[in-house]
C-alpha cells in the first residue's frame, strides 16, 4: 500500500531557530514513541552564513517522560549516524538531514550543538516522524 499519510504521526521537534553568535545547544522536544515502532528526526537547515561553524548531533533516549534517565543512544540503535546528521555552515545551506531510532526506550530527544559559531546566522528547525503505528489511521491534523 502506498499510504504514508495515514501511517505516520508528525511532532514538533525544534521550532525554527536563528542561531546567535555563540555555541548554545539546541535541544529538541522530547518525543514519546508509545504506539509506534519507528522514529525519525528530521533536521531542516536554512542559509548559514558563518563559514567555520560546525553542528554536532547527539541522540538520547530513556524511559522517563522528562528524560531524567537520559543516555546517549548506542550506534546499534541508530539508523544513519550522528556524524551524518551533523552539518557545517560551509557546505550545508538549505539541506535536510535525518537520523532514525530503532531502540527500545520510550522517549527520545536530539541535541544540536554548534562550535566555532562566532558570526553569521544559522537557521535550523526539526521535526519528529513516528511510523508503523499500532493503530491506523493516525490523527489528522496530528495531535
Amino acid at each position: 500500500m502506498r499510504d504514508l499519510h495515514n501511517n505516520i504521526d508528525v511532532k514538533r521537534g525544534l521550532s525554527p531557530k536563528a542561531a546567535v553568535t555563540d555555541n548554545t545547544a539546541y535541544v529538541s522536544q522530547i518525543v514519546d514513541t508509545l504506539g509506534y515502532d519507528s522514529c525519525e528526526f528530521v533536521i531542516l537547515l536554512g542559509a548559514n552564513t558563518d563559514s567555520d561553524a560546525t553542528f554536532a548531533v547527539l541522540f538520547e533516549d530513556g524511559n522517563e517522560a522528562n528524560l531524567s534517565d537520559h543516555a546517549a543512544v548506542d550506534d546499534d540503535y541508530l539508523l544513519g549516524t550522528e556524524a551524518l546528521a551533523g552539518f557545517t555552515a560551509a557546505d550545508d545551506d538549505n539541506k535536510v538531514k535525518k537520523i532514525g531510532y530503532v531502540g527500545l526506550k520510550r522517549y527520545c530527544r536530539v541535541t544540536i550543538t554548534p562550535s566555532g559559531n562566532d558570526s553569521g546566522n544559522h537557521f535550523v528547525a526539526g521535526l519528529w516522524i513516528l511510523g508503523h503505528p499500532h493503530s491506523a489511521p493516525t490523527a489528522n491534523p496530528p495531535a
